[in-house]
Protein backbone atom coordinates (compact mmCIF):
# COMPACT_ATOMS: atom_id res chain seq x y z
CA UNK A 1 0.00 0.00 0.00
CA UNK A 2 3.08 2.13 0.73
CA UNK A 3 4.91 1.44 -1.76
CA UNK A 4 1.75 2.09 -3.78
CA UNK A 5 1.23 5.01 -2.45
CA UNK A 6 4.65 6.58 -2.82
CA UNK A 7 4.56 5.40 -6.92
CA UNK A 8 1.50 7.40 -7.50
CA UNK A 9 2.94 10.30 -5.68
CA UNK A 10 6.30 10.51 -7.47
CA UNK A 11 3.92 10.02 -10.78
CA UNK A 12 2.02 13.14 -10.32
CA UNK A 13 5.07 14.80 -9.34
CA UNK A 14 6.56 14.32 -12.34
CA UNK A 15 3.39 14.88 -14.66
CA UNK A 16 2.85 18.65 -13.01
CA UNK A 17 6.49 18.96 -13.76
CA UNK A 18 5.69 18.23 -17.28
CA UNK A 19 7.78 15.31 -17.79
CA UNK A 20 7.17 12.27 -20.09
CA UNK A 21 8.02 9.64 -18.37
CA UNK A 22 9.69 6.04 -20.22
CA UNK A 23 10.67 2.78 -19.35
CA UNK A 24 14.52 2.81 -18.59
CA UNK A 25 15.59 0.11 -20.69
CA UNK A 26 16.25 -2.23 -18.04
CA UNK A 27 12.75 -2.38 -17.10
CA UNK A 28 12.00 -3.14 -20.09
CA UNK A 29 11.50 -6.96 -21.90
CA UNK A 30 11.37 -6.67 -25.30
CA UNK A 31 10.51 -3.59 -27.84
CA UNK A 32 8.84 -3.03 -30.92
CA UNK A 33 10.04 -2.60 -34.54
CA UNK A 34 8.84 -1.99 -37.47
CA UNK A 35 11.14 -2.65 -40.55
CA UNK A 36 11.00 -3.35 -44.09
CA UNK A 37 10.73 -6.76 -45.56
CA UNK A 38 14.25 -6.67 -47.07
CA UNK A 39 16.06 -6.73 -43.99
CA UNK A 40 13.80 -9.61 -42.39
CA UNK A 41 13.96 -12.01 -45.80
CA UNK A 42 17.78 -11.45 -46.13
CA UNK A 43 17.74 -13.26 -42.72
CA UNK A 44 19.73 -10.50 -41.07
CA UNK A 45 17.27 -9.89 -38.35
CA UNK A 46 18.00 -13.76 -37.28
CA UNK A 47 21.85 -13.07 -37.29
CA UNK A 48 21.81 -9.92 -35.63
CA UNK A 49 18.89 -9.92 -33.19
CA UNK A 50 20.18 -12.60 -30.61
CA UNK A 51 23.19 -11.03 -30.72
CA UNK A 52 21.63 -7.50 -29.69
CA UNK A 53 19.40 -9.62 -27.22
CA UNK A 54 22.29 -11.19 -25.36
CA UNK A 55 23.94 -7.98 -25.07
CA UNK A 56 21.39 -6.25 -23.74
CA UNK A 57 18.74 -8.56 -22.61
CA UNK A 58 15.95 -6.45 -24.28
CA UNK A 59 14.03 -8.78 -27.04
CA UNK A 60 13.29 -7.40 -30.28
CA UNK A 61 10.22 -8.57 -32.04
CA UNK A 62 9.72 -7.15 -35.15
CA UNK A 63 7.26 -6.06 -37.68
CA UNK A 64 8.18 -7.05 -41.57
CA UNK A 65 6.17 -4.56 -43.79
CA UNK A 66 6.56 -2.13 -46.31
CA UNK A 67 8.44 1.26 -45.73
CA UNK A 68 5.46 2.80 -46.25
CA UNK A 69 3.54 0.93 -43.73
CA UNK A 70 6.28 0.78 -41.22
CA UNK A 71 5.84 4.69 -41.07
CA UNK A 72 2.07 4.74 -40.63
CA UNK A 73 2.84 2.44 -37.84
CA UNK A 74 5.38 4.93 -36.04
CA UNK A 75 2.45 7.65 -36.94
CA UNK A 76 -0.49 5.33 -35.28
CA UNK A 77 2.27 4.41 -32.13
CA UNK A 78 2.12 0.78 -32.88
CA UNK A 79 5.89 0.61 -32.54
CA UNK A 80 8.83 2.13 -30.47
CA UNK A 81 11.37 2.65 -33.31
CA UNK A 82 11.78 2.12 -37.08
CA UNK A 83 14.65 0.74 -39.36
CA UNK A 84 13.96 1.75 -43.02
CA UNK A 85 14.88 2.26 -46.43
CA UNK A 86 13.41 5.16 -47.99
CA UNK A 87 16.15 8.15 -46.85
CA UNK A 88 13.53 11.35 -47.84
CA UNK A 89 10.44 10.15 -46.50
CA UNK A 90 12.32 9.57 -43.46
CA UNK A 91 13.69 13.16 -43.02
CA UNK A 92 10.26 14.31 -43.72
CA UNK A 93 8.63 11.96 -40.95
CA UNK A 94 11.40 13.71 -38.64
CA UNK A 95 10.61 17.35 -39.78
CA UNK A 96 6.78 16.47 -39.25
CA UNK A 97 7.63 15.08 -35.62
CA UNK A 98 6.48 11.58 -35.74
CA UNK A 99 10.48 10.54 -35.65
CA UNK A 100 13.09 11.59 -33.36
CA UNK A 101 17.35 10.88 -33.88
CA UNK A 102 17.34 9.47 -37.21
CA UNK A 103 20.78 7.89 -37.77
CA UNK A 104 22.30 6.33 -41.55
CA UNK A 105 23.02 2.07 -40.09
CA UNK A 106 24.12 0.86 -43.55
CA UNK A 107 23.41 0.44 -47.10
CA UNK A 108 23.62 -1.61 -49.88
CA UNK A 109 21.81 -1.48 -53.51
CA UNK A 110 18.98 -2.08 -55.85
CA UNK A 111 19.38 -4.01 -58.91
CA UNK A 112 17.18 -5.06 -61.89
CA UNK A 113 16.76 -8.66 -62.17
CA UNK A 114 15.42 -10.79 -64.95
CA UNK A 115 14.67 -13.40 -67.07
CA UNK A 116 18.00 -14.94 -68.79
CA UNK A 117 16.32 -14.87 -72.34
CA UNK A 118 16.19 -10.83 -71.30
CA UNK A 119 13.44 -10.35 -74.00
CA UNK A 120 14.00 -6.20 -73.81
CA UNK A 121 17.66 -6.57 -74.16
CA UNK A 122 18.66 -4.16 -70.61
CA UNK A 123 21.50 -7.12 -69.57
CA UNK A 124 24.77 -4.93 -69.19
CA UNK A 125 22.92 -1.17 -68.94
CA UNK A 126 24.27 1.07 -66.16
CA UNK A 127 21.53 3.14 -66.51
CA UNK A 128 18.62 1.83 -64.19
CA UNK A 129 16.16 4.74 -65.61
CA UNK A 130 17.63 4.07 -69.22
CA UNK A 131 16.74 -0.02 -68.46
CA UNK A 132 13.10 0.91 -67.40
CA UNK A 133 12.27 2.92 -70.53
CA UNK A 134 13.57 0.04 -72.93
CA UNK A 135 11.18 -2.46 -70.64
CA UNK A 136 8.46 0.15 -70.89
CA UNK A 137 8.86 0.38 -74.85
CA UNK A 138 9.22 -3.57 -75.29
CA UNK A 139 5.81 -3.69 -72.97
CA UNK A 140 7.37 -6.69 -71.18
CA UNK A 141 6.31 -7.94 -68.32
CA UNK A 142 7.81 -5.88 -65.07
CA UNK A 143 6.90 -6.85 -61.71
CA UNK A 144 6.34 -3.64 -59.01
CA UNK A 145 5.82 -4.58 -55.44
CA UNK A 146 2.98 -1.67 -55.70
CA UNK A 147 2.91 -1.18 -51.41
CA UNK A 148 5.04 1.75 -51.09
CA UNK A 149 7.94 0.52 -49.61
CA UNK A 150 11.33 2.00 -50.00
CA UNK A 151 11.68 -0.64 -52.89
CA UNK A 152 8.51 0.46 -54.67
CA UNK A 153 9.36 4.20 -53.56
CA UNK A 154 12.89 3.87 -56.07
CA UNK A 155 11.14 2.02 -58.54
CA UNK A 156 8.69 4.65 -58.95
CA UNK A 157 11.70 7.77 -59.19
CA UNK A 158 13.42 5.33 -61.50
CA UNK A 159 9.73 5.71 -63.65
CA UNK A 160 9.69 9.65 -63.17
CA UNK A 161 13.55 9.49 -64.41
CA UNK A 162 12.77 7.74 -67.16
CA UNK A 163 9.73 9.57 -68.07
CA UNK A 164 7.57 7.13 -68.28
CA UNK A 165 4.40 6.80 -66.58
CA UNK A 166 3.56 2.63 -65.95
CA UNK A 167 0.63 3.35 -64.28
CA UNK A 168 -1.93 3.37 -67.24
CA UNK A 169 -0.91 -0.04 -67.81
CA UNK A 170 -1.43 -1.38 -65.11
CA UNK A 171 -2.55 -4.96 -65.07
CA UNK A 172 -1.33 -5.55 -68.56
CA UNK A 173 2.68 -5.40 -69.12
CA UNK A 174 3.03 -3.61 -65.65
CA UNK A 175 1.96 -5.74 -62.79
CA UNK A 176 1.57 -4.47 -59.18
CA UNK A 177 1.69 -7.35 -56.55
CA UNK A 178 1.22 -5.47 -53.35
CA UNK A 179 3.15 -7.70 -51.53
CA UNK A 180 6.96 -8.02 -49.99
CA UNK A 181 10.02 -8.45 -51.84
CA UNK A 182 10.12 -12.07 -51.51
CA UNK A 183 6.54 -13.01 -52.89
CA UNK A 184 7.33 -10.57 -55.88
CA UNK A 185 10.64 -12.44 -56.85
CA UNK A 186 8.97 -15.41 -56.82
CA UNK A 187 6.24 -13.97 -59.10
CA UNK A 188 8.59 -12.54 -61.37
CA UNK A 189 9.96 -15.55 -61.46
CA UNK A 190 6.59 -17.58 -62.54
CA UNK A 191 6.10 -15.04 -65.20
CA UNK A 192 9.68 -14.13 -66.47
CA UNK A 193 9.28 -10.95 -65.93
CA UNK A 194 11.95 -8.39 -64.66
CA UNK A 195 11.47 -6.36 -61.00
CA UNK A 196 13.56 -4.41 -59.11
CA UNK A 197 14.66 -5.80 -55.78
CA UNK A 198 17.18 -5.04 -53.11
CA UNK A 199 20.83 -6.97 -53.53
CA UNK A 200 20.08 -8.71 -49.68
CA UNK A 201 17.32 -10.16 -50.50
CA UNK A 202 18.27 -11.49 -53.89
CA UNK A 203 21.42 -13.13 -52.29
CA UNK A 204 19.14 -14.85 -49.94
CA UNK A 205 16.40 -15.54 -52.91
CA UNK A 206 16.61 -19.68 -52.66
CA UNK A 207 13.75 -19.21 -56.26
CA UNK A 208 15.93 -17.66 -58.65
CA UNK A 209 15.16 -20.23 -60.99
CA UNK A 210 15.87 -18.62 -64.65
CA UNK A 211 15.94 -15.08 -62.95
CA UNK A 212 19.60 -13.03 -63.13
CA UNK A 213 21.01 -9.82 -62.84
CA UNK A 214 20.61 -7.86 -65.79
CA UNK A 215 21.34 -3.96 -64.21
CA UNK A 216 23.58 -2.57 -61.84
CA UNK A 217 25.88 -0.01 -60.39
CA UNK A 218 24.07 2.88 -61.35
CA UNK A 219 24.38 5.53 -58.44
CA UNK A 220 21.19 6.09 -58.14
CA UNK A 221 20.60 2.29 -56.76
CA UNK A 222 22.03 3.44 -53.92
CA UNK A 223 20.04 2.24 -50.81
CA UNK A 224 20.74 3.74 -47.75
CA UNK A 225 18.98 2.18 -44.49
CA UNK A 226 18.43 4.05 -41.05
CA UNK A 227 17.19 3.82 -37.76
CA UNK A 228 14.67 6.06 -35.66
CA UNK A 229 12.80 6.38 -32.64
CA UNK A 230 9.06 7.11 -32.53
CA UNK A 231 8.57 10.66 -30.83
CA UNK A 232 7.68 10.07 -27.10
CA UNK A 233 5.93 13.25 -26.97
CA UNK A 234 2.98 12.20 -29.85
CA UNK A 235 3.65 8.64 -28.50
CA UNK A 236 4.05 8.67 -24.24
CA UNK A 237 3.51 5.17 -23.78
CA UNK A 238 6.38 4.14 -25.98
CA UNK A 239 9.11 2.49 -24.72
CA UNK A 240 11.78 5.31 -25.65
CA UNK A 241 14.55 3.81 -23.14
CA UNK A 242 14.95 0.74 -24.40
CA UNK A 243 14.41 1.72 -28.38
CA UNK A 244 17.19 4.35 -28.01
CA UNK A 245 19.55 1.28 -26.58
CA UNK A 246 18.68 -0.82 -29.97
CA UNK A 247 19.13 2.48 -31.72
CA UNK A 248 22.75 3.07 -30.29
CA UNK A 249 23.86 -0.66 -30.58
CA UNK A 250 22.86 -0.75 -34.29
CA UNK A 251 25.25 2.28 -34.60
CA UNK A 252 27.87 1.82 -32.42
CA UNK A 253 31.29 -0.31 -32.87
CA UNK A 254 29.52 -3.73 -32.01
CA UNK A 255 26.86 -3.25 -33.96
CA UNK A 256 28.30 -1.91 -37.21
CA UNK A 257 30.82 -5.18 -37.02
CA UNK A 258 27.80 -7.37 -36.68
CA UNK A 259 26.20 -6.07 -39.67
CA UNK A 260 29.57 -6.48 -42.06
CA UNK A 261 30.26 -9.72 -40.44
CA UNK A 262 26.91 -11.16 -42.35
CA UNK A 263 27.08 -13.01 -45.03
CA UNK A 264 25.58 -15.48 -47.57
CA UNK A 265 27.34 -17.83 -50.23
CA UNK A 266 30.43 -15.63 -49.41
CA UNK A 267 29.01 -12.27 -49.94
CA UNK A 268 28.48 -9.08 -47.74
CA UNK A 269 24.98 -8.38 -47.64
CA UNK A 270 25.02 -4.98 -46.14
CA UNK A 271 27.83 -2.46 -45.29
CA UNK A 272 27.91 0.00 -42.20
CA UNK A 273 27.85 3.38 -42.63
CA UNK A 274 27.00 4.85 -39.27
CA UNK A 275 30.19 7.22 -38.91
CA UNK A 276 30.28 8.15 -42.67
Amino acid sequence: MVRNLTRTLAFAAAFAAGTVLTAHAADVDYINVASTTSTENSGLFDYMLPQFEQDTGIEVRVTAVGTGAALDMGRRCDTDALLVHAKQAELQYVDDGYGVERHDVMYNDFIIVGPASDPAGIGGMDDAAQALATIAQDEDVFLSRGDDSGTNKKELSLWDAAGVDPLPASGEWYRETGDGMGATLNTAQAMAGYTLTDRGTWISFKNKGDLEILVEGDERLFNQYGVMLINPERCPQASTAAAREFSDWLISDRGQDVIASYRLQGKQLFHPNADD
